[in-house]
């Protein structure tokens, strides 16, 4: 029986976030650096490919048993990572490794709450200058953020494939976003970027009848 689990809850960006979007055209005194919107609402948004990139990137580096480095390919991961993520490569049967985990961009679901706190719009102008250190030349650019105190409705449906495994997974799950709590989602980290925290975190059946006794306390703990 095919049963479907559903992840949900909220990330909160508790610093300037920056996930960049088309740059093909710029006029002059253009935004150098903007970020994706959604094309209907022209809201930010976090897309799922970018949540799935860097969850795979962190609890690479923590469980694979050689560092990464540049070249390193996905399907050298951890098998845990793998039959989450997925791979190229093919399991112990012969089968192609199609992860269990879909990952749903994620939408801003709190423009009134924004509003209220005096927010004039969702997204913010960053200056930044690139000094050349040896002609100490500067470089002006115009990034864009989406604002400290937005939230994004977060989703993740996981397909139970091993009853047996079920608990392993959910967990390496929470690992991820405890790992991307303490690192950065986006560009620019390094220099204060992209900081966000997972909130209200639940599971529940969508498809079939499996039962998720113990599994909130996983996402809670």
């Amino acid at each position: 029986m095919l049963n479907k689990l559903k992840i949900e809850g909220t990330i909160k960006v508790e610093s300037g976030l920056h996930i960049g979007g088309s740059t093909e055209f710029a006029a002059i005194g253009a935004i150098d650096s903007p970020v994706i919107k959604d094309s209907l609402t022209n809201l930010p948004i976090i897309p799922g490919s970018s949540l799935k990139g860097k969850m795979r990137t962190l609890l690479a580096k923590a469980y694979n048993d050689s560092p990464l480095v540049s070249g390193t390919s996905a399907n050298n991961d951890d098998y845990r990572i793998k039959r989450l993520f997925g791979a190229t490569t093919q399991n112990a049967d012969g089968q192609l490794i199609i992860g269990r985990l879909i990952f749903r961009d994620s939408i801003l679901s709190n423009r009134e709450e924004l509003a209220q706190l005096g927010a004039k719009s969702y997204t913010e102008t960053k200056f930044e200058n690139t000094i050349d250190r040896f002609t100490a030349v500067a470089t002006p650019r115009q990034i864009k953020r989406i604002i400290r105190g937005s939230k994004f409705d977060f989703e993740l449906i996981y397909d139970v494939e091993k009853e047996s495994e079920v608990e392993e997974d959910i967990q390496l799950v929470k690992t991820g976003l405890e790992l991307l709590e303490n690192d950065y989602l986006g560009g620019s980290g390094s220099r204060g970027y992209g900081k966000v925290k997972f909130e209200n975190l639940s599971i529940k059946p969508v498809l079939g009848n499996y039962d998720v006794k113990g599994l909130d306390a996983i996402l809670e703990g």
